[in-house]
C-alpha cells in the first residue's frame, strides 16, 4: 500500500521527467471521491505553481452535475476554485473522428452495427496545453469491463454519441460478459478512438489508482503512471485482486449502504444493483438504504425518461428503444435502465427520504422508508460481509462503488 508521500513523490518525479510548460488535468468528479485523485491532482497543483508551469482543471464529469465548491474542496484541497472548468457533454464538444462501423460490428459479434462518432472537450485539443494529465482510479465498471484511461477522456469528457452508444452496446452485449475484465467491446472501441484520433492531437499522461476505502479512508493499492497501455494493463490486474470479491454461493439477502455524501440519484445509486447483480441468488432480495438519493436522473432531461420508461427489464427496454424516439435519442438512459433492473431475478427495494412510494414504485422498485429500514439494518453496527439480523443472515456492503461482488457457483474468473 501507498503512502501519500510515496504518491507525491512519483506524480513529483513524472512531472519533472517530461518538463510540460502547460498542463491541463482532466479530473474525476466526487463521484470518485474514494480514488485519491483529488491528492494527485494537487500534488500536481502545486508542483506547477511552484516551477511557473500554467495549469487548468477539466472536470471529467460525463452526464453527471457539475460539483459543488463544497465537493471540489473536500476532493481536492486547497486548489483555487476558478482553476476548475465543468464539462457539458452536449455542448462543449469538438468531433475529432469516427469509429467504423466495420470495427464495431466485429467487436461486438455483430450485435451493434453502428459506426461511433469520437468527441471530446475543445479544451483537451487546444494546443497551448503540451501535456494532458488524467488521473483516476480503476475498478470495475458496468460498461467498459474497468473504469479509467480512455473512459475519462471519452466519456467523462466526451460527447453525446460516444457516451451513448457506449452505453448501449455494454448494455447489448452484456454486463456479465464484461464487468472486471479488459478487452471488452466498449473498451476496443476506446482504443481505436484513442490510437487513431486522440493521441494525435494532444499529449496524454495516464495516473491511474487502484484503491479500497474500508471504513471511507482511502487506501491505495497502487499508482501506474505513463502514456501507453501498460499502466491500464497493469492497473487491471491488481484491481481485480483488490475490488472483485468472491462469494461461495449465492446471496439471498443482501444490503446495500449509500454514502449521502457521495449518492444524490438512482442513476448513481444503482451501483448498487449492478456491482451485486452476479452475486445475488435467483429469488432473493436486494436492499438499497439510500438516504440522500432525491432523483433519478443527473439532469432534468434523464430524469424525465427514467420516470416515463421505469426499470423494467433488459428485453422491454431494447423493445421501448425500438419503439421511442426519445430513447433513440439519449440510448445512455436506455442503457441505465437495463443496468438498474434485474431482470426479475431479485427483487430490488430502495429505502429513501425524499422520493415518495409511488415514484419509487413507478419506476419498477419496491419502496420503503429510509428510517424503518435503517432502523432494522443499522450502517453504524454492521459490518462488510456477512451478518445475522433479526436471525436472518445477511450480507452487507458499505460502498458498492469501489467493488464487484461474484458467485463462483455461477460465474468463471
Amino acid at each position: 500500500m501507498l503512502t501519500d508521500k510515496q504518491i507525491k513523490e512519483m506524480v513529483i518525479k513524472a512531472l519533472e521527467e517530461r518538463k510540460p510548460r502547460n498542463i491541463l488535468m482532466v479530473v474525476p468528479d466526487y463521484t470518485r471521491c474514494f480514488s485519491n485523485a483529488g491528492l494527485i491532482a494537487n500534488v500536481a497543483y502545486h508542483w506547477c505553481v511552484e516551477n511557473n508551469v500554467g495549469v487548468e482543471i477539466l472536470e471529467a464529469l460525463g452526464t453527471h452535475v457539475p460539483m459543488t465548491e463544497k465537493e471540489i474542496k473536500a476532493m481536492y484541497g486547497d486548489i483555487p476554485l476558478e482553476k476548475f472548468h465543468g464539462h457539458d457533454w452536449r455542448h462543449d464538444v469538438e468531433k475529432i473522428g469516427e469509429v467504423p462501423a466495420s470495427f464495431v460490428e466485429e467487436v461486438t459479434e455483430g450485435l451493434w452495427k453502428k459506426a461511433v462518432a469520437v468527441e471530446v472537450n475543445r479544451m483537451v485539443l487546444d494546443p497551448k496545453f503540451d501535456l494532458v494529465l488524467s488521473p483516476g482510479q480503476v475498478v470495475p465498471h458496468e460498461v467498459i469491463g474497468m473504469a479509467n484511461q480512455a473512459k475519462n477522456l471519452f466519456v467523462g469528457a466526451g460527447g453525446s454519441d460516444m457516451i451513448n452508444q457506449s452505453h448501449i452496446i455494454g448494455a447489448v452485449y452484456g454486463m456479465e460478459r464484461m464487468m472486471g475484465r479488459d478487452f471488452t467491446p466498449v473498451r476496443k472501441i476506446f482504443d481505436y478512438a484513442l490510437e487513431h484520433f486522440l493521441s494525435k492531437r494532444c499529449h496524454l499522461l495516464w495516473m491511474l489508482t487502484v484503491c479500497t476505502a474500508p471504513n471511507d479512508v482511502i487506501q491505495t493499492h497502487g499508482l501506474f503512471i505513463g502514456e501507453d497501455r501498460k499502466p491500464l494493463e497493469d492497473a487491471v490486474a491488481l484491481a481485480q485482486e483488490k475490488n472483485i470479491d468472491y462469494v461461495d454461493t449465492g446471496i439471498k439477502k443482501c444490503v446495500v449502504y449509500l454514502n449521502e455524501k457521495e449518492f444524490h440519484s438512482t442513476w448513481l445509486g444503482n451501483k448498487a444493483v449492478y456491482r451485486t447483480r452476479m452475486a445475488i441468488a435467483d429469488g432473493g432480495e436486494l436492499i438499497i438504504l439510500a438516504p440522500a438519493v432525491d432523483k433519478f436522473g443527473e439532469d432534468k432531461t434523464n430524469d424525465a425518461l427514467i420516470r416515463k420508461y421505469g426499470y423494467k427489464g433488459r428485453i422491454h427496454t431494447l423493445e421501448l428503444l425500438n419503439q421511442n424516439e426519445d430513447l433513440q435519442a439519449n440510448m445512455g438512459v436506455a442503457a441505465h435502465l437495463i443496468h438498474g433492473s434485474s431482470d426479475g431475478r431479485f427483487s430490488i427495494t430502495y429505502a429513501v427520504r425524499d422520493i415518495s412510494q409511488k415514484e419509487i414504485e413507478d419506476v419498477g422498485f419496491i419502496p420503503a422508508s429510509y428510517e424503518e429500514l435503517a432502523k432494522k439494518y443499522d450502517p453504524a453496527k454492521l459490518q462488510y460481509g456477512y451478518n445475522t439480523v433479526d436471525g436472518e443472515e445477511i450480507f452487507y456492503i458499505p460502498n458498492p462503488a469501489l467493488g464487484l461482488w461474484i458467485n463462483r457457483e455461477k460465474f468463471n474468473s
